[in-house]
């Protein structure tokens, strides 16, 4: 900030100061909002009562005896208008020399309508309640870089009602899931953030120290371990929605921290679960958007319609040309993976090369809501086996606009199964995959103890990233980014 603007800015503060207005009073007052005076104006006008509203100052137009500005408060904006002949001539002096945008301010009037037929408050007293000493970035003459907006959110959203809006629908989302979830008898609890062991998904910890036990901790990257273990202990549908982290990179879909919801029901198969999510997400869409159609990086995706089920084997054959059913090999996977140009790191084992493959050809093709089904048992260590097809689980992931919305299983309850899956999985970590899964021996001994039958599924804010057409670090209100050196 120029040094000439602060000085200007400190002699204005000093200028309130001396007149003998506090520029930062605790109390205020406010008969009502800017939206309910504008709603009630015939009314409140033919009364020709007063009213006390307050905001931050948004324009500020000084034109000799009179001034008019705009101030706005979280329900919307309105005029003011000051005039010498209608409020002390030292506090009107005082506003029109020294008010600003971005200062807040509380006026006392009375509504009338102008020449332009635009709803004003005329003000006949006013005072101060916040007076900023830095300059407001203006409309259209403010920040527009992108990676400053998100770095000072507060400028974006005191600038821009649209990222305000943004920012409540995200609570509809999170508020419909939750009320969803509730209606259907499902218990939200909430699970520990630091755990000896990270679970539940494929990807890098974060690790901290836990000075009070002197060992080191790790931050979750999933909900699951300890969902299934309130399976074991005689619940029968338990949600979470809760912060996970994975130390991994950062795109469109992909941030470090990022809310997460996961719930899980006892007796309950993939087909009732896909029936069950169908519903919820078509209800976040409803409820979000006030439809069932939006843009999606120039594609048109529409909810509104039953979803499709694609099968993981077929499509993978189709598009590569390699069988799954078939006993490949690593050198297979990688041969192919050369031959389309699809690049991967030798420390990929079967079921990381798989993923990659499936990611860069079949999920490319993938555009309208659908069910992709039966994924390879290299891939999910945490899904029951398919008793039709033992290379095949029985898990399901919801695509569109060749984005993974969810992950969903019939849940793997063999403790003999799951530990060998992790045990093959702690090979994968051994040969420098960092994002394989550990061996969680009290999750394998509380599954010894026996837990039900169940389905489980989980999705993030990407799903509100993806609706709202926006990567995911523009929907996120303070996103992690690298400090300035």
């Amino acid at each position: 900030m120029r040094e000439d603007i602060l000085e200007t800015k400190l002699e204005k503060l000093k200028n309130i100061q001396e007149f003998g207005m506090e520029a930062y009073p605790e109390k205020c007052d406010r008969s009502m909002t800017n939206a309910e005076a504008l709603e009630q104006f015939g009314g409140l006008s033919a009364e020709v009562r007063e009213i006390i509203l307050l905001g931050r100052v948004k324009s500020n137009r000084p034109m000799g005896g009179s001034t008019f500005a705009h101030i706005e408060d979280g329900t919307g904006k309105i005029q003011i208008f000051l005039n010498k002949r209608n409020i002390e001539e030292a506090k009107y002096k005082l506003f029109s020399k020294n008010i600003e945008v971005g200062d807040f301010v509380q006026v006392t009037g009375k509504l009338f309508l102008t020449k332009q037929d635009e709803k004003t408050l005329e003000v006949h007293d006013w005072k101060v309640l916040s007076k900023n000493i830095r300059p407001i970035p203006t409309e259209y003459f403010g920040l527009k870089d992108e990676e400053a907006l998100l770095r000072k959110r507060y400028l974006d959203l005191m600038m821009n009602a649209e990222t305000r809006d943004l920012f409540r629908k995200k609570n509809i989302f999170w508020q419909i899931v939750r009320q969803f979830l509730v209606a259907e008898d499902f218990l939200e609890v909430q699970t520990p953030v630091l755990e000896h062991t990270p679970g539940g998904a494929d990807a890098e910890p974060f690790v901290t120290h836990y000075n009070a036990l002197d060992q080191d901790f790790y931050l979750r990257i999933s909900l699951e371990l300890p969902l299934k273990r309130l399976l074991v202990g005689g619940y029968e549908r338990v949600f979470e929605i809760g912060r996970v982290f994975r130390n991994e990179g950062m795109d469109r879909d992909h941030l470090q921290e990022f809310d997460h919801i996961e719930f899980y029901a006892a007796y309950w198969d993939m087909q009732r679960g896909m029936e069950f999510s169908e519903k919820i997400y078509k209800e976040i869409v409803k409820n979000v958007l006030g439809g069932f159609s939006h843009e999606y990086e120039g594609e048109k995706i529409d909810w509104s319609k039953k979803f499709e089920v694609v099968d993981y084997f077929t499509e993978f054959k189709k598009e590569t040309g390699l069988d799954l059913n078939s006993d490949l090999s690593i050198e297979d996977l990688f041969e192919k993976a050369k031959e389309l140009g699809i690049k991967y790191e030798k420390g990929y084992g079967k079921g990381k090369m798989i993923d990659t493959l499936y990611k860069k050809t079949v999920r490319q093709k993938l555009i309208q809501p659908c069910f992709l089904v039966g994924h390879p048992l290299e891939v999910s260590p945490l899904a029951k086996i398919d008793s039709r097809n033992p290379k095949k689980t029985l898990r399901f992931q919801i695509v569109a606009g060749r984005s993974e919305l969810c992950n969903a299983f019939s849940e793997l309850n063999d403790p003999i199964d799951q530990k060998n899956r992790f045990l093959e999985q702690m090979k994968a970590r051994e040969g420098g995959d960092k994002e394989a899964q550990m061996l969680d021996e009290d999750f394998v001994e509380a599954l010894e103890y026996g837990m039900p039958p169940a389905f489980g599924m989980g999705f993030s804010e990407r799903l509100f990233s993806f609706i709202m057409n926006k990567s995911i670090r523009e929907t996120v209100i303070f996103p992690s980014m690298k400090s300035k050196e």
